[in-house]
């Protein structure tokens, strides 16, 4: 059963990701900021629920402009069941809603079921850009001239 993902869902959601090969989590995906993101982003993140236990995870949000997916995973065992491209396509449904056009999602080069998955599943691999992160720790917040 897919239903929308609570912030009391974590600590099953983090085990998921963590047995996950080619998904990457890191400090940003705290307790405390993943709550903020779906605060932020109510409605949009949906988890898959088979016998009381999570069995996939996807974060959806958007910054008004672009929506971004995140964190998307299936256990094997219940790989092959189309659960996956369900929970994606609830997430465009519900971008589609607030007025956005257009969903990206990041899969790591070496991520090698993910990238086969997307690219079954109708997504375009991009190219022509690059993606550059840097955590803000130790930035004072303010421009200088």
């Amino acid at each position: 059963m897919i239903r929308e993902m609570t912030i009391q869902d974590y600590d099953q959601m983090v085990e998921l990701w963590s047995a996950i090969e080619g998904l990457a989590i890191s400090g940003a995906d705290s307790k405390s900021n993943i709550d903020f993101y779906l605060k932020r982003n109510k409605g949009f993140s949906f988890v898959y629920e088979a016998d009381g236990r999570i069995a996939g995870t996807i974060l959806c949000g958007h910054d008004g402009r672009r929506g971004f997916i995140y964190h998307v995973a299936v256990k094997p065992e219940f790989r092959n069941q189309n659960i996956g491209q369900q929970m994606a396509d609830l997430c465009l449904g519900k971008l589609k809603e607030a007025g956005i056009e257009k969903c990206h999602i990041f899969v790591l080069d070496d991520n090698e079921g993910g990238n086969r998955f997307w690219s079954r599943t109708g997504w375009e691999k991009r190219s022509g850009f690059s993606v550059y992160s840097r955590d803000t720790e130790g930035t004072s917040g303010s421009v200088q001239n």
